[in-house]
């Protein structure tokens, strides 16, 4: 069987809601039995998004295999329930790479290299390949930016290729636009969505389908006016409303009768009865909206003007609360502001330091480990959090008053935290951490294997410094055991306290692990500790 193609496009502005219908559309497509995946393009000029800050881009999302990618793969990831490999995000700098090593030596026979073919051409063949080698039913692929942006037209053009060359009955064209309200008019307008498609018909693409993001339902008289002005017919524009969670949107677009559109147009017999798989999707989503009462988080970071920094480790706590049908409500607090406020955080049920690099605000992640250890509040501690709170310890537990991390005070008498060995001569920032899974050794009657059941884990890292093995005995006397290492020992990779009522620190990043309805281990413990008197 041919592999379809579903190509989804972006109009009027960034942050549309690109990923989630994307991912929405490869979770309808699931839910009918049809094998899917998801390929995220981003025509950002940086080979990865290893090296871009959290706060202007979002998360930076670990696959399995060690890629740095775009937030939207851990969408692809939570809808499908599936590992997506790093071959799926795919960058300007990757295709230019790819055609100047291949001019280099001669590949081309002496042609003069040019967008059109040779880029073009490479942004097929790698689209194609991910097709052939998984045998996909249908392929989604989400073209980021914004319609009209100088980056995103070789790749615009590559798919309008690809529409050519496999048949327009293989390939469907979604473009996600945007009808807002003015609050002084009262009506849904229609221009912006407009301009978008003709913009799209400028460079070749006609949508097939239009999901039109508005804050309520598309209305009729809406729906008909951009039906008119787009040359797109009326029933295949979909509203794409604001909703409580982006987990509800496959139903509401299954309920305007998007996967009966697709299969029409890819002309596949009518899909076998789902209703199951429906069924146990739609028992998640509604387990996303507990009754119970809610259990209160303090994130304490140093990205935390932007929640897309987070965005993972948002959705694992959640996916923890839904697990014991208690709602999670998460304050996101900047650790540069606790110098002189710690006491702020007694009023939280559980505290969370997630990742981060750097010296801001560390200071303020020491304070808040010592805080939740000396008030018996449940603390989990992810990469930079389970380093510092490393730290914590051995200043105010093992008097190694001046302990620090290399990485942020390089000179420190009491290395708690160090550069990894391999990395003593890194000069290259991107794509040089220690990432991807790796597989984890935990010791039996630790708290870390009551969570895991299991004395054998694997866990995504991202990671440049580790705990420095030499401090473990001075730990382990007062009271800090070292429950999961790696690499044969080498590797510290979990902490606790085992007197205290939770105190967990991890040096991999478990919430890329985390599915709805299948919540990953550590949140569940952590929120379970937390909601507890």
């Amino acid at each position: 069987m041919q592999t379809k193609f579903i190509f989804v496009t972006g109009g009027v502005m960034s942050g549309l809601g690109k990923g989630v219908v994307s991912s929405s559309i490869s979770k309808l497509l699931q839910l009918s039995n049809q094998k899917v995946s998801c390929v995220k393009i981003d025509p950002y000029l940086n080979y990865d998004a290893g090296t871009m800050n959290p706060i202007a881009h979002g998360e930076v999302f670990v696959t399995e295999d060690g890629g740095e990618c775009d937030m939207d793969m851990g969408n692809y990831e939570r809808f499908l329930n599936q590992n997506i490999p790093k071959s799926h995000n795919i960058t300007t700098a990757q295709i230019y790479s790819s055609v100047i090593d291949a001019e280099r030596k001669g590949e081309y026979l002496g042609a003069c290299v040019q967008i059109i073919p040779h880029v073009t051409d490479e942004i097929k063949n790698r689209i194609r390949i991910i097709a052939e080698e998984e045998s996909l039913d249908i392929l989604i692929v989400e073209c980021g930016g914004t319609v009209g942006d100088i980056e995103s037209l070789p790749f615009l053009e590559a798919l309008r290729q690809i529409r050519v060359e496999e048949g327009s009955e293989n390939v469907i064209f979604v473009h996600v636009t945007l009808a807002p309200s003015l609050d002084v008019v009262g009506e849904q307008k229609t221009k912006p969505t407009q301009h978008s498609v003709q913009e799209l018909r400028r460079i070749g693409i006609q949508p097939d389908v239009l999901c039109v993001r508005c804050s309520s339902t598309l209305q009729e008289k809406t729906r008909k006016k951009i039906s008119m002005f787009t040359n797109v017919t009326e029933k295949d524009v979909f509203s794409c409303h604001d909703v409580q969670s982006i987990f509800m949107v496959p139903q509401i677009l299954f309920e305007q009768g998007l996967v009966d559109l697709i299969f029409k147009k890819f002309s596949k017999v009518g899909y076998v009865d789902a209703s199951e798989n429906w069924d146990k999707w739609n028992n998640i989503v509604n387990s996303m909206e507990s009754s119970g009462d809610p259990i209160n988080i303090a994130m304490v970071g140093k990205y935390v003007t932007l929640a897309d920094s987070y965005v993972s480790v948002n959705h694992a706590l959640k996916h923890a609360g839904a697990s014991i049908n208690r709602p999670v409500k998460i304050d996101w607090i900047d650790s540069e502001t606790l110098n002189g406020n710690i006491e702020t955080l007694k009023k939280y049920n559980g505290i969370l330091v997630p990742g981060g690099f750097g010296t801001r605000g560390s200071e303020g992640i020491i304070e808040t480990a010592n805080f939740a250890r000396e008030r018996n509040i449940p603390y989990l501690g992810i990469c930079f959090g389970f380093q510092l709170a490393a730290v914590s310890f051995a200043r105010n537990v093992c008097n190694l008053t001046d302990s620090n991390s290399t990485e942020i005070e390089n000179e420190t008498k009491n290395p708690i935290i160090d550069l990894l060995p391999e990395q003593d001569n890194v000069t290259d920032l991107g794509g040089s951490l220690r990432l991807g899974a790796n597989q984890i050794e935990i010791q039996e009657n630790s708290m870390a294997h009551k969570i895991y059941n299991s004395n054998i884990i694997s866990k995504r890292h991202r990671h440049r410094y580790e705990f420095n093995k030499k401090y473990l005995e001075s730990f382990d006397k007062n009271g800090m055991i070292f429950s999961g290492e790696s690499d044969d020992g080498r590797r510290m990779e979990v902490l606790e306290i085992p007197s205290h009522k939770f105190f967990l620190g991890v040096q991999f990043h478990p919430e890329f692990n985390s599915r709805p309805g299948f919540p990953e281990e550590s949140f569940k413990a952590f929120i379970s500790a937390a909601g507890t008197n």
